[in-house]
């Protein structure tokens, strides 16, 4: 199996202007190995890590208060990932229907690379249809997750009208 390199035109000026500066190396497919994969990788990981323990050690988060197995919290709520089917649980009157709407998220998120497959690119900005599907679920997710902790009357509008 071959290799397909894109080759850099050096001739260019913007480009040759990029490399002077040391930036641009990516711009025209250089290998992962070992530029990114052995020196960019690890620093982010790192950073990542460092950030974390950063926050963990200067903001430890308030768990709650303690379980008392004898009292019954006021409201029960699930795990925050879980907002959002909650809340598609809360405001369809139908369970079955509220079960199929939760059976299409999955679906519906399969059937994008298939929807999608007509494209050639692969920058996302030049794919407008996987950009508006990512852009509208994510919005669609937070605003259910958003109306899953408030009261169901309020829920729907988040409480703005």
């Amino acid at each position: 199996m071959s290799a397909v390199m894109k080759k850099p035109d050096l001739s260019d000026p913007q480009l040759r202007l990029k490399l002077a500066k040391g930036i641009g190396h990516n711009s025209y497919g250089e290998p992962a190995w070992p530029n990114d994969l052995l020196y960019m990788f690890p620093v982010t990981i790192l950073g990542t890590f460092a950030m974390c323990f950063g926050l963990a050690v200067l903001d430890p988060a308030i768990i709650g208060e303690p379980a008392n197995p004898f009292a019954t919290p006021l409201e029960i709520l699930p795990e925050w990932y879980l907002y959002p089917v909650f809340q598609v649980l809360r405001i369809v009157p139908n369970k079955l229907l509220g079960i199929a709407f939760m059976t299409s998220i999955p679906l519906g998120l399969m059937s994008v690379p298939f929807i999608e497959s007509v494209n050639k690119f692969q920058n996302p900005f030049r794919r407008p249809l996987a950009m508006a599907v990512f852009l509208f679920g994510t919005a669609f997710t937070l605003w259910l997750g958003i109306g899953a902790v408030m009261p169901i009357d309020k829920s729907l509008t988040l409480g703005l009208f």
